[in-house]
């Protein structure tokens, strides 16, 4: 009975904690970083057909939009920091044409491209770098 007792305040007070917690909003790119980060004009993308194993490089200007396969990628905001260490990250949307709703949108990085992946079938794609092109 004291078990039961002690689940039951366990999960109202995970209740409240969740109700406390103010929704997430979408991303923009006005959250991307602070201002001295530089932006960059391309962002530069690998992408993986896993159903015929063909890899593509390819590159995506900010703001427009390419295809690869049935993926119709845009870009949105690239950034590389100014220490050598960390590496471009881009703010992409990424759409299945046989989908309304986008299958990613979000920050990708070229550093730790698992961290923030595309999650599809058959296509796979991660951020190479930022260009000033």
């Amino acid at each position: 009975m004291i078990y039961a007792a002690l689940i039951l305040a366990l999960i109202a007070t995970a209740e409240a904690e969740a109700a406390a917690q103010p929704m997430p909003r979408e991303l923009t790119t006005e959250d991307a970083q602070p201002a001295e980060t530089p932006r960059a004009g391309t962002v530069q993308l690998r992408g993986l057909d896993t159903l015929n194993g063909t890899v593509s490089d390819f590159e995506v200007p900010l703001g427009g939009t390419t295809s690869f396969g049935h993926l119709e990628i845009t870009a949105e905001a690239c950034r590389v920091p100014d220490d050598a260490v960390a590496d471009s990250f881009a703010l992409l949307r990424i759409r299945d044409i046989r989908e309304e709703e986008p299958r990613f949108t979000g920050w990708m990085f070229a550093s730790s491209p698992a961290l923030s992946a595309l999650d599809h079938p058959r296509y796979d794609v991660w951020v190479l770098s930022c260009n000033n092109r």
